[in-house]
Parts: structure tokens; sequence; C-alpha cells
């Protein structure tokens, strides 16, 4: 497996709310993890959201030895980081109606688990590019429902609402997906600083002619911020059957 994961402030923002936690060894009774968050809220909240939620499943996942299912596993951490996220939104006025968006994978021989709470994303890349995730958003809802194309949506002024998030409400619902991945596939997981900048083909394009994930990641990165950096960024790509790291 190889494994690459980086995370960028952005041209626009003082402050790196993503948080990224990326494992190519077991964590717990999963074999391997990669986590990517977005946090939102007021002054700092949005970054101690992002941090918080992605070390309290990191922390329940470790903790969870009665179990070997991975979405069961995910799920009870999903839901320890949502009261936990929401408890001390309660307890502290400056943290008050912070949240984060969470996607998380983990690959057991040919099959990705992956776990979606907002409108950050998990795609497959091969000869294509597929978007596995689905957004939480105002504007996904539009979408669907035909008021806007795919391309407008992605610099429709309501872009960043957000219609659910880790944290904000006492339960949180988690869509599921799982994906079976070819031997020369790659997982990207991204926040929408990525994608709010650059198109899927634009994202496809730079990582199908790069050298390797790491080239591909800062890459992604650059052309993110040369595109305007209006927001933090964060970047994990895994291939899964590409042997180790250099």
């Amino acid at each position: 497996m190889k494994l690459f994961s980086i995370t960028d402030v952005g041209k626009r923002r003082e402050i790196n709310e993503d948080f990224i936690f990326a494992s190519s060894e077991p964590v717990g009774n999963l074999p391997n993890l990669f986590i990517v968050a977005d946090g939102m809220g007021g002054h700092r909240a949005g970054d101690y959201a992002s941090k918080h939620a992605v070390e309290k499943v990191v922390e329940v996942i470790r903790s969870i030895g009665d179990d070997d299912d991975p979405e069961n596993i995910i799920q009870r951490a999903v839901d320890a980081a949502n009261a936990y996220i929401y408890r001390l939104s309660r307890e502290d006025d400056a943290l008050f109606g912070m949240g984060t968006t969470l996607v998380i994978a983990t690959c057991r021989d040919d099959v990705v688990t992956v776990a979606n709470v907002g409108d950050s994303r998990l795609y497959i890349i091969n000869d294509f590019i597929t978007q596995i995730t689905t957004d939480h958003s105002l504007v996904e809802e539009m979408v669907n429902l035909g008021g806007i194309d795919r391309e407008a949506a992605r610099t429709h002024p309501d872009k960043n609402i957000i219609t659910r998030a880790v944290g904000v409400k006492e339960y949180v619902l988690v869509d599921f997906f799982e994906v079976f991945i070819g031997e020369s596939e790659k997982l990207l997981l991204c926040t929408d600083g990525l994608t709010n900048m650059l198109s899927d083909d634009e994202i496809h394009q730079i990582i199908e002619h790069s050298d390797d994930i790491s080239e591909a990641g800062k890459r992604l990165i650059d052309a993110a911020n040369e595109n305007g950096g209006r927001d933090n960024i964060a970047v994990v790509l895994v291939e899964p059957f590409g042997g180790h790291n250099d």
C-alpha cells in the first residue's frame, strides 16, 4: 500500500480548519484508516471541531475489540465523536454551533468501506474519476432536483451550505458505501477546498499525469491555490495495491 496525505491553509484563510488522519497500518481491528475532516464554526471553533472529532474517531476505533465489521466500527466511532463535539459545543459559548464534515475509508483486501457526513469526498481514480460519496449540501440537493447542473454547482454562491455535519445535532446520520477496488486504482479523499477550485476532470488529469501519488498530492494543492485557494485544502491519496511507500 502506498499513501500520501497533505493539508494546506490556502490563499485566503488564516486558520486551517481541515484535519486528516492517514495510517496504512492497523488501527484497532481495522487494517488501515484514512480520514478527512473540514471543520466549521466561529473563531477557531472549526479547527477545534475537525481535530477533536478525528481524534475521537481514532481513539474509539482503537478501543473497540469486540467487533471486526468495518461499518459497525466506524458507525460506533462517528456516533461517539458526534456526541463528544455536540457536548463540547454546549459547554463552551465560543464553540457553540461548531461541527465538521467527515469522510472515512478503510480497505480490506479489494473492498473499501466508506463513511461520509457533509461535503468532503471520496473518489476512485482509474481511467476515469468516480465520486463515491454524495455531498450533504444545499447545492447537491439542487442538482438532484434538476435546478442546476454539476458545473454550475461548483461556483454557486450557496455551495458552502451543508445539510449534515458531525457535532451539530444530538444524533447524526452517516452514509456508508462499499466498493471494490482494482489493482491499479487509487483512492482520493479530499475537502471542498480542492473540489471547489478544480473540476473532477482537472483532478483526474493531475493524478494521471504525475509520476507518483506524492507528486500528485502536491500538484493538486498547487493547482487549487493557483485557481484562487479560497479555502483550506486537504488531500489523502491511497494506492491499496501499490506496494510500500518509498
